[in-house]
């Protein structure tokens, strides 16, 4: 086996983990899918704005919780439009935390809504540092053929 079909074969490997520890759901594929010749970053240019618009609402949803009393309500519909941008890109232990953080704001549940928080932070950093490197090998193999569909 060439060098570069290992690379493609450690890639392949690599983004079924991802989808074998959920960290990715098929959103991910239909992005994916949306990828061809002319824009072969695709994919790895929406995950980059997806952090990089994120990264704000995050800041904004930190600076709500800092609030005293909170404001459920406008936390809520932070954390929808973060659970959406999420969701956009298949994030789903990002996605799942969100939906337990607006579970949280409905019961009026300040504790469990920081708690909810912190946990959505760190699957949100895991997810991005798994992403970071699946993208840097999926560049160093060079194209390949479609994607398929996890298994």
């Amino acid at each position: 086996m060439d060098q570069r079909n290992q690379f493609h074969r450690q890639v392949a490997l690599m983004r079924q983990s991802l989808f074998d520890q959920g960290y990715i759901d098929e959103q991910f594929v239909q992005l994916e899918e949306l990828q061809d010749d002319t824009n072969p970053n695709f994919v790895e240019e929406v995950v980059t704005l997806y952090y990089r618009d994120s990264a704000r609402l995050i800041v904004s949803i930190e600076q709500a919780l800092d609030k005293s009393p909170l404001d459920f309500n406008k936390l809520d519909s932070l954390m929808h439009q973060f659970k959406g941008s999420s969701s956009s890109i298949g994030a789903r232990k990002v996605k799942a935390e969100c939906t337990q953080f607006r579970e949280y704001c409905k019961a009026e549940n300040g504790e469990g809504c920081m708690r909810t928080f912190q946990q959505m932070k760190k699957e949100y950093a895991t997810l991005k540092k798994r992403l970071e490197a699946y993208f840097q090998l999926a560049r160093q193999a060079g194209p390949s053929q479609a994607a398929s569909r996890p298994k």
